[in-house]
């Protein structure tokens, strides 16, 4: 039995989690090993060849590199028209986004591609970061080259390198889940200052834009994108930190963040002039209280500490994880269509019954009508381009709530 205590909402009972809406990472490994209808929003996923030559322009020392526009990307987003129904946008997005040989972050390129899905993988700065140079990284209110995630082998670094490179060619977003992952103690981000988290988000960058230098590997591609460009969003360690992070966040001119605990099914606002794209409490069948709609929130009120639980009960809780996400979706698709955001992490916990879950969970959601699986930098595009007013008007329409009248009606209204 794997003990995941320093991740176990900080001594909150499992009865708990849900309320409290705390999320945990581990190091990756832990647990085992280290459609058309979406209409004109829909996200190509064929293709991702490397772009030619020609097309390429390096970024300081060749980390990163110009291809020019990112492949994949759907048109330009329209305003609602009076009448008309909102889509239906689903965000699946990953933590840490690393491959170290399980075979998940292929697993799911390949599985979105099938399904014309876009989705958001928060890169974890560190690793990309050889384990012989931590001593670059400079953790706030920890030691030097301090990492609760610990680093990666070279060969997974290499792996992870491939992954997100043909991640950005199938036209998914790249974030950042930041460096160390400190959710306890002193160093915990929870404490950071806004400054500090500066501090981290330049760091961050600068192991992405970096690691040729820092690895000395001169034979593998560039990063197919200006990473100071891309990064517009982030996802903190444990869903800590945010109040002081936005400050830093509104700085650098990002779109959004996603690190809210515990946010409900509603249309989103901003804070400070950044959306706020919280995980949200989902329906947990079989309990009264509802669950934060992550693959480790689904743990803590299954196995409580352990990644390897009772084997006996995987299928149980590989159905319940199921259909915990499929109801959460449905809840916002027949009512108020607020948009639906699930956190994971490439990880094999309790069998790889989450990876299971999330899969059957896409699958099933990418065949419904007006269900657009998309980004969050591409939701973030739609939102932006619509009337304030419409939005305001979204935002009244509770949990569940569905609009009185039919959607004519409820924006006649506004």
């Amino acid at each position: 039995m794997q003990d995941i205590s320093r991740r176990s909402l900080l001594g909150a009972g499992v009865g708990a989690v849900a309320a409290m809406g705390i999320a945990g990472c581990g190091p990756l490994g832990s647990g085992g090993n280290g459609s058309s209808s979406r209409g004109a929003a829909s996200v190509g996923g064929k293709g991702g060849a490397s772009p030619s030559p020609s097309n390429v322009r390096l970024i300081g020392d060749g980390s990163t590199s110009d291809t020019g526009k990112q492949p994949h990307q759907p048109p330009k987003p329209v305003p609602l028209q009076p009448g008309e129904t909102p889509p239906q946008f689903v965000v699946f997005s990953w933590d840490g986004a690393g491959e170290v040989g399980n075979g998940l972050f292929p697993r799911f390129l390949k599985l979105a591609k099938e399904h014309d899905a876009a989705m958001t993988f928060f890169l974890s700065g560190l690793y990309l970061l050889p384990e012989s140079k931590k001593t670059l990284y400079k953790p706030p209110n920890n030691a030097i080259g301090a990492s609760d995630i610990g680093y990666l082998t070279d060969a997974h670094i290499k792996a992870t390198l491939a992954n997100v490179r043909q991640a950005w060619l199938d036209g998914h977003e790249i974030g950042t889940h930041f460096n160390g992952h400190f959710c306890s103690g002193h160093g915990t981000v929870e404490n950071w200052t806004s400054d500090q988290w500066a501090s981290e988000i330049d760091q961050a960058v600068s192991f992405v834009t970096e690691w040729r230098t820092n690895s000395g590997w001169t034979d593998l591609d560039p990063l197919p994108f200006d990473y100071r460009k891309e990064l517009v969003g982030s996802r903190t360690p444990c869903l800590l930190g945010q109040k002081n992070l936005i400050p830093t966040a509104a700085k650098l001119g990002w779109r959004y963040d996603a690190s809210s605990p515990g946010g409900l099914q509603q249309w989103p606002d901003k804070l400070q002039g950044v959306w706020d794209f919280p995980l949200q409490s989902i329906p947990f069948p079989g309990h009264s209280f509802q669950v934060l709609s992550m693959d480790y929130n689904m743990l803590a009120n299954q196995s409580k500490n352990s990644t390897n639980g009772m084997t006996s009960r995987y299928p149980e809780w590989r159905k319940q994880a199921a259909a915990a996400y499929l109801a959460g979706f449905e809840r916002a698709h027949t009512t108020n269509r607020a948009p639906f955001f699930i956190g994971n992490h490439f990880e094999e916990w309790n069998g790889g019954l989450y990876m299971d879950a999330v899969e059957e969970a896409l699958k099933r959601i990418a065949g419904e009508k007006d269900v657009r699986l998309v980004s969050f930098r591409q939701f973030a595009d739609w939102l932006d381009v619509q009337d304030p007013a419409v939005l305001a008007k979204l935002r009244t329409l509770q949990v569940g709530q569905a609009p009185e009248g039919g959607w004519n009606t409820f924006f006649k209204a506004a």
